[in-house]
């Protein structure tokens, strides 16, 4: 169901505040320093995963001052629904990834289902090593025992949305964290 900006400010009024803009800068910083530790003289090609990766990618990526090469994937289960499907690819890097050390960063590892996926598609394309980085990790048993090497913030099983991550493809530019109420 799709809603309006109305519907979506209204959503914005009632949701819980999980974590503000300066808890996520303080584990983006935490991020980089693990990130740095282990790739600093690696080389790597950092892959944001689309749409959902691009504001904590891009804060990341400012935080890391080693010399890297950028990119995307896009990959979605959602397509602007608060629900995952089948999983559809809508863009490939367009570097070579043979021989590479990659860093996938993405919003949210949820089921796992997406970033598993997109990590074989790199190991399958010839990929030296993958290594992925969320910004969320939500708790709970769901899922295909994936487990991303670099985790910013753990959630509760709730819908979150803001820096990056959607309400029904409205809110990914909220400087925060929030969830949907409890019912």
């Amino acid at each position: 169901m799709t809603i309006n900006a109305q519907q979506a400010a209204e959503v914005l009024a009632t949701a819980d505040l999980i974590y503000n803009s300066q808890q996520i800068a303080q584990a983006l910083d935490r991020m980089a320093l693990e990130i740095s530790e282990r790739l600093a003289d690696q080389d790597p090609l950092v892959l944001c995963v689309l749409n959902g990766a691009l504001i904590p990618t891009g804060q990341l990526l400012t935080r890391l001052s080693f010399p890297l090469r950028h990119d995307y994937i896009h990959a979605t289960r959602y397509r602007g629904e608060t629900s995952g499907s089948e999983l559809e690819w809508k863009g490939h890097p367009s570097a070579s990834l043979t021989g590479e050390t990659i860093l996938i960063v993405d919003d949210i590892l949820d089921h796992g289902i997406t970033l598993a996926a997109i990590v074989e598609a790199c190991q399958d394309a010839g990929a030296k090593e993958v290594l992925s980085a969320v910004l969320v990790e939500k708790k709970h048993d769901r899922g295909v025992g994936f487990k991303a090497d670099f985790v910013g913030l753990e959630v509760e099983d709730r819908y979150v949305f803001g820096y990056g991550m959607d309400y029904k493809g409205y809110h990914r530019n909220a400087p925060a964290i929030y969830a949907l109420p409890e019912s």
